[in-house]
């Protein structure tokens, strides 16, 4: 079934019920949510190539939005009846998904999306419920993070909903986390583990933030993928496609992070140092961040010589490093905040597609 001549006459129409435009390749979740949102509806068109101002670019030959339209239907329970083909126009070649009405309601991981006007809405989303009697600050943090959603990628909305996720823990679980009050760290030993799996989990997925936005990044401009830098034969072969060497060479640069140091990372990745939001003190604060990480995961808290290394005269050789909740929660807010600014960068520079939470 081509397409191209009903492309033609649509093309140049506003977004609306049944029309979207996205001026580069997003990643499956995004095209995910939309064919999803369009099949609960009354159908429509997805082009990628083309801004929601009707700027018609046209989407890069480095990359196959077959792969990625494969990808995003197998998210899908049950997967909808569409069609997809690349279309030229003007000489430019743009990338069509047309999306048939559902008979039955089309599932994102258990979330349903439906298209209202010219935006993808969730549908019944969960609100999340604190204790009254609770540690209060961390309602005010979560009305904080689900701020931060709004025009965001998918890579930010997934950090958010984690962060979010740790809230709830804390909040659940306050009797061993903060027995005595939140400013003052725990003395139960559940409490002490459990403090420092969710102090590392929030560091552990900010590195993963980053990881999935350069690979976001590298889907919206192929062009900031290619460097200097050599790879193997043998890392190319190892990947089916295109898209999963993109994918491997994002962690491998995040795996730099995890091995060596922050500002070694944003000194390999032009594409996070120029958005400009990580300058010498933003990076000196998330190398300590990512220092307690370490000292938790490796040597359960107690002070070594390389922790005191960035730590100066704070602390002693062999004692136990302990975080209160709220110096947790602190650390938590940081790191929220630093994504929030560099994804606001990042979708201006690259025009990376928003995501719907």
């Amino acid at each position: 079934m081509d397409i191209t001549d009903e492309i033609t006459k649509i093309i140049g129409q506003p977004e609306s019920s049944t029309l979207e435009y996205k001026a580069v390749l997003p990643p499956s979740r995004n095209i995910a949510q939309l064919i999803s949102s369009f099949a609960n509806a009354n159908g429509g068109y997805i082009i990628l190539g083309a801004s929601d101002n009707l700027e018609i670019n046209g989407l890069s030959s480095d990359f196959h939005a077959n792969t990625i339209t494969h990808k995003a239907l197998d998210l899908l329970s049950p997967q909808p009846k569409i069609y997809y083909q690349y279309v030229f126009y003007n000489g430019k070649r743009l990338y069509v998904i047309k999306i048939d009405k559902s008979e039955s309601p089309v599932f994102l991981e258990d979330k349903l999306y439906k298209r209202i006007e010219d935006k993808t809405q969730l549908q019944n989303p969960t609100e999340i419920i604190f204790k009254p009697l609770g540690y209060a600050r961390i309602q005010t943090i979560s009305s904080q993070l689900e701020s931060y959603k709004k025009d965001s990628t998918s890579s930010k909305i997934k950090i958010l909903e984690h962060y979010q996720s740790v809230l709830k823990i804390i909040d659940e679980l306050g009797r061993i986390l903060y027995p005595i009050d939140a400013n003052i760290p725990t003395d139960n030993q559940e409490g002490k583990i459990l403090s420092r799996i969710l102090f590392s989990s929030c560091a552990d997925n900010f590195e993963t933030y980053l990881s999935d936005l350069l690979y976001e990044i590298f889907l919206a401009e192929p062009s900031t993928l290619k460097s200097k830098q050599q790879v193997t034969l043998e890392e190319v072969l190892n990947c089916s496609d295109l898209q999963e060497f993109v994918n491997y060479w994002a962690y491998k640069q995040i795996g730099k992070l995890q091995k060596g140091s922050v500002k070694g990372f944003i000194k390999e990745n032009s594409q996070i140092k120029d958005l400009g939001v990580i300058d010498e003190a933003v990076q000196n604060e998330i190398e300590k961040i990512l220092q307690i990480r370490h000292l938790y995961s490796h040597r359960n808290g107690i002070v070594d010589e390389k922790f005191l290394q960035y730590f100066t005269r704070q602390f002693t050789l062999t004692s136990e490093h302990q975080m209160s909740i709220n110096e947790i929660c602190d650390k938590l807010c940081y790191l929220a905040e630093i994504a929030n600014k560099i994804d606001l960068a990042a979708t201006t520079k690259y025009k990376l597609a928003i995501a719907h939470s």
